[in-house]
């Protein structure tokens, strides 16, 4: 393999050179002000731009300099990185060195033009004197360009040195690192991409296996004839690198052990080969731990390079934390709450968090208390709350205790748990008929949720199902058994191509990297589907908590919270054993320009029913339209949705994305 990049080298030797002699311009280039408009009687001219004296930074420019060419990304591109721009405002300039540096512009330009892909290009080139309309002492410099035809990549080959090359164990890597080179046949070749391409299987080759992998060579062997390019590239893996032991640092506060214990639940058991995903994954999960307010998880060399000891370094978080809340939101109002959180209740060593919650309808008081992740990825789980809930006339207060475990990966959660409701309804209107009676259950439960999105902040492609299953009896004011199920379920498909042309060329300025698409301008469907049920005899008082309501801004918009229920005599409604709620989103990514924004248009209709019997599931409809905008935190959400049953616009807002 050595043999056959030299071979290619030497062939490649004046496209290599070009790029070397790129790098200086690219270095010390400094980036064109705005550019005024000159015309052209050139009938090859789309557009021409002028660097002028009034242009400049504040120093006097000893000349002007225009480049007219078909686009006017590439007039820009050129003016950018143009070496002439190194000497425009050199005071001791004059025309006889000027005239040296413009009969070297067309070497120069053909070798910018060659990083984009244009191997062919026609440069002529003029300087006229002052005069005129030519303000600038030694006049201007008009660069006439025609960048000719594209360069397309014919073929690719991808070879591997070291381990990694005969490896079985290594087979699916190689596929895989083959498989995801970002330049393909046919594509247009830049060096950008180039270089983007090889960066890219690089950190595919030291991701797994081996970390100290490199590139052993690379070639672009360029046909200016044909305008094709063979592109080879050689990785050499060395020699696989295995996990070691675990060492901590910086744990003193709190006990290690726990964190310990995510790391090999992470995947990182000695003697396990290397994965740069399972360090990062021991990073997020002991940070969400909250006992540490920084975390780093790396491997660190050793005397035998095969072996890499895990170190964990952390800063400890304080041991009690108090925080403040103020914000709103469009179903329920203005919002203030209060936590306060102990990472170590002495003891027993738990961490408790209490909170206080004050809405417009909505009141909450509650503690959860839980115990570090034992060695299986389990921990209990301790919580009790009371609450009020207004809906219309309803006013709904309940009080909620729960015993179980726990166990929260990013892909799969589980949670088993004993848990007591009590709840009692009372109505303004009805107040004089006397007291309401109090209902309350026993159940036992298991919750079991799984994530298979492709992203879990802006998730393009993918689905998630939710199983919630409780089996338990009601205490009073009778006592009847019943069983109590809830599904979520939500799935995205990407529509079109992911390698439209438009894509290729949005987002990023010439002669940048393109970033691997993640979806075509036709954006995806998102589907929701959402169901539930209580199965028990007629006259068993499951209290209402335990029943289903939906309307608002994550279920059926173009509804109020909780508007969608039995209806009643007094225009409100109460919730019902039986809950059916559908929704579908058309997301598509705004353009302009040829270039997609951070923005995304959406529409969206809604659906959902509730009731006592299967058969009397009446869906409330609602239509709307929206915004999305692609956060570091996930989507801003904007809707404004429109029920069809009671006939009113409301604008739901919301951040991020939970599944």
């Amino acid at each position: 393999m050595n043999s056959f990049l030299l071979r290619r080298v030497l062939r490649a030797r004046r496209y290599l050179l070009g790029c070397a002699l790129c790098l200086p311009v690219l270095a010390f280039a400094q980036a064109p002000p705005t550019a005024a408009s000159v015309s052209s009687s050139t009938a090859h001219t789309a557009t021409a731009s002028t660097i002028s004296n009034a242009a400049a930074t504040g120093t006097t420019a000893r000349f002007d300099i225009e480049v007219q060419t078909e686009s006017d990304e590439l007039r820009d591109f050129l003016l950018r990185h143009i070496e002439l721009q190194r000497f425009r405002e050199l005071p001791d300039l004059d025309d006889s060195e000027l005239s040296r540096l413009v009969d070297q512009v067309p070497d120069n330009l053909g070798d910018l033009l060659g990083t984009l892909g244009h191997f062919n290009p026609v440069v002529a080139v003029q300087a006229f004197p002052s005069g005129g309309e030519v303000t600038a002492p030694l006049g201007r410099v008009v660069i006439q360009v025609e960048p000719g035809p594209l360069t397309r990549v014919e073929s690719v080959l991808i070879a591997f040195r070291g381990e990694i090359a005969d490896s079985p164990q290594a087979a699916e890597q190689r596929a895989a690192i083959r498989n995801a080179f970002s330049m393909k046949a046919g594509d247009r070749f830049t060096q950008a991409d180039w270089d983007s391409a090889k960066a890219a299987a690089l950190r595919a080759l030291t991701a797994t296996r081996y970390p100290a992998g490199r590139i052993d060579g690379s070639l672009a062997d360029i046909d200016p004839s044909s305008q094709t390019v063979r592109l080879a590239l050689e990785l050499d893996s060395g020699e696989p690198v295995r996990i070691g032991e675990v060492r901590m640092e910086g744990a003193e506060r709190y006990d290690s052990e726990a964190a310990e214990n995510l790391v090999r639940l992470s995947g990182l058991v000695e003697g396990s080969d290397y994965d740069l995903r399972q360090l990062q994954e021991a990073q997020r999960r002991i940070a969400e731990t909250g006992y540490y307010d920084s975390v780093f998880v790396y491997v660190e060399p050793s005397a035998d390079q095969q072996v890499a000891p895990v170190r964990v370094q952390v800063r400890e978080s304080p041991r009690q934390k108090l925080v403040f809340g103020i914000g709103a939101s469009t179903d329920n109002g203005a919002r203030l709450s209060i936590e306060h959180t102990h990472h170590r209740v002495p003891g027993i060593d738990w961490r408790v968090m209490n909170r206080l919650l004050i809405e417009r309808d909505d009141q909450l008081i509650a503690t959860d208390w839980t115990s570090p992740v034992d060695r299986r990825g389990w921990r209990w789980i301790a919580g009790a709350q009371v609450a009020r809930q207004i809906d219309g006339f309803d006013t709904t207060t309940s009080q909620r205790l729960r015993l179980g475990q726990a166990q929260d990966n990013l892909a799969l959660d589980r949670s088993f748990f004993l848990q007591y409701d009590r709840a009692i309804s009372k109505n303004s209107l009805i107040r004089s008929l006397g007291p309401g009676v109090a209902e309350s259950s026993l159940t036992g439960n298991y919750a079991w949720t799984r994530r298979r999105f492709d992203d879990l902040v802006q998730p393009n492609s993918g689905h998630g199902l939710g199983i919630d299953l409780g089996v338990g009896t009601t205490l009073s004011p009778i006592r009847r058994p019943f069983v109590r199920s809830h599904l979520r379920w939500l799935g995205y498909w990407p529509l079109g191509s992911a390698s439209d042309d438009t894509i290729q060329t949005a987002e990023v300025a010439l002669g940048e990297a393109r970033p691997a698409p993640s979806s075509s301008n036709a954006g995806r469907l998102a589907l929701r589907l959402e169901g539930g049920a209580v199965w028990a005899q007629k006259d068993a008082p499951v209290p209402e908590t335990q029943l289903f309501l939906t309307g608002g801004d994550g279920t059926v918009r173009g509804y109020g919270l909780r508007d969608i229920g039995i209806a009643q005599a007094d225009g409100g409604v109460r919730p019902g054993r039986y809950l059916a709620v559908a929704s579908l989103e058309w997301q598509r990514p705004l353009v302009r320009q040829g270039v997609r924004t951070p923005w995304e248009s959406v529409l969206f209709v809604d659906g959902g029913a509730v009731a006592d019997q299967p058969g009397d599931l009446r869906p409330s409809w609602s239509v709307g339209t929206g915004l999305r905008y692609k956060s570091p935190v996930g989507p801003l959400q904007v809707d404004l949705a429109y029920g069809l049953d009671d006939k009113r616009l409301r604008l739901h807002l919301s951040v991020g994305f939970t599944f």
